[in-house]
């Protein structure tokens, strides 16, 4: 009996080892690793080219909307990438992702402006989302300005727009172009 009960311990906690491993992996994965890892079928992908996003010091970072269809399912990612002194860095935002930035820019904007006016000597407020990447802006001596981090990890991952509008064009032109494929 000692012998049935040790057994089923140890099954049991490998289980649960396993589980959890497996629960770990999944919940490190981007959205779109997700979208794109199952094995045994076929994902097309498709992209439509964006204006581009106006950056500080005159360079400009691509912009494009990548479909991709997997297992019978379709999905939507605004994806930006800068060319970098440390390399090429993008994000891939997921459209939902999409939906909520456009939410929280109005949101940021609206604060901005009170942020601005208390003149700190640095204050820095933005939105991120599952993924890792933000939208977002600081103050430092009187003046306002606002970025977007592409990737979670690693260095010059941090990009400066060169106004808000280029954002807001940004979003509306990658909502108006998931929203015209669908």
């Amino acid at each position: 009996m000692k012998h049935r009960l040790i057994i089923f311990m140890l099954c049991s906690t490998l289980v649960s080892v396993s589980y959890s491993q497996d629960n770990k992996a999944t919940e490190s994965q981007s959205k779109i690793d997700l979208f794109t890892s199952k094995t045994g079928s076929m994902i097309k992908y498709q992209d439509f080219s964006l204006s581009g996003l106006p950056l500080l010091y005159g360079t400009s970072a691509e912009t494009k909307v990548r479909k991709i269809e997997s297992s019978g399912q379709i999905g939507f990612f605004l994806q930006i990438s800068n060319e970098g002194k440390y390399g090429d860095k993008s994000a891939s935002i997921a459209y939902e992702d999409v939906l909520e930035m456009v939410k929280a820019l109005e949101a940021l904007k609206a604060e901005s402006a009170a942020d601005l006016q208390k003149n700190p000597e640095y204050l820095e407020n933005k939105f991120v989302t599952d993924d890792g990447f933000q939208l977002g802006y600081y103050c430092s001596k009187g003046k306002l300005q606002w970025y977007l981090v592409l990737e979670k990890y690693g260095s010059g991952n941090t990009i400066f727009p060169r106004q808000l509008s280029s954002i807001e064009s940004l979003l509306s032109e990658a909502k108006s172009k998931i929203e015209s494929q669908n």
